[in-house]
């Protein structure tokens, strides 16, 4: 909401004076007014196509027009900006509801997958290499090699791209990870299909995961870390 009020401040801003002369005419000038406007178009077309909002393109020109001019408009100002967020909420919800239909479809059809394990919790995974070594508890450490993605194929987070394992406490993390990492034994390797309800809900975590999003991670379990003992002056870990 916030993007597209100050795209609007900015349509205002370049828009000022050029509104009068036809569409066709602004557009293929070239010139360094034109640019700017048409960058600022889509700007303000990024956030309403990524808001799912409905528009109508001869309706906000129109009212654009007649709030530039002073003409009289169809609302005042306080009850144009509340059918806006209305708008804006509306579509969100609708959204928000698409992802978690979406969602519970795809978790159905993975569960029946040949050797899809599940837990009581919601968690599914399957074991890619059996290890050999130890299974960490709740208040270990890790360190690991992983790849996450969303179940459109879109990679969001790897320590592979980094070029190296990540570490990090069991009970730092979201739910789902540190269930699925207390199933493996080290020198295993698994895949994680989390449940936003394991993961970020209907929150979603910024623009990088929608809402009701299942997250895909395969994991490589490479050592389970040692505590940090408390009278170790040098704060160093041990057992690496």
């Amino acid at each position: 909401m916030k993007q597209f009020l100050c795209a609007l401040v900015l349509v205002v801003c370049v828009l000022r004076y050029t509104h009068a002369e036809p569409i066709a005419e602004q557009a293929a000038k070239g010139n360094e007014k034109s640019d700017i406007s048409y960058a600022v178009g889509m700007a303000l077309g990024s956030d309403l196509k990524d808001a799912g909002f409905p528009f109508n393109y001869g309706s906000f020109l129109r009212g654009f027009i007649d709030t530039m001019e002073g003409w009289e408009t169809r609302y005042t100002l306080a009850e144009a900006m509340e059918k806006v967020q209305a708008a804006f909420q509306a579509a969100y919800l609708e959204k928000v509801e698409a992802n978690r239909l979406i969602e519970d479809a795809f978790l159905a059809e993975n569960a029946a997958k040949p050797g899809m394990l599940s837990t009581t919790s919601g968690l599914q995974y399957e074991i890619l290499v059996e290890g050999t070594g130890a299974q960490p508890s709740q208040t270990d450490s890790v360190r690991v090699n992983y790849t996450g993605e969303l179940t459109d194929g879109t990679v969001f987070d790897s320590s592979y791209a980094r070029g190296e394992p990540e570490e990090f406490p069991l009970e730092g993390v979201i739910p789902g990870w540190s269930e699925g990492l207390l199933l493996m034994k080290t020198g295993g390797k698994s895949r994680f299909y989390i449940p936003s309800k394991l993961a970020y809900g209907d929150r979603g975590a910024g623009s990088i995961i929608p809402p009701y999003s299942t997250l895909i991670f395969e994991v490589e379990l490479l050592e389970i870390l040692s505590p940090v003992e408390e009278d170790d002056p040098g704060g160093e870990e041990t057992g690496e």
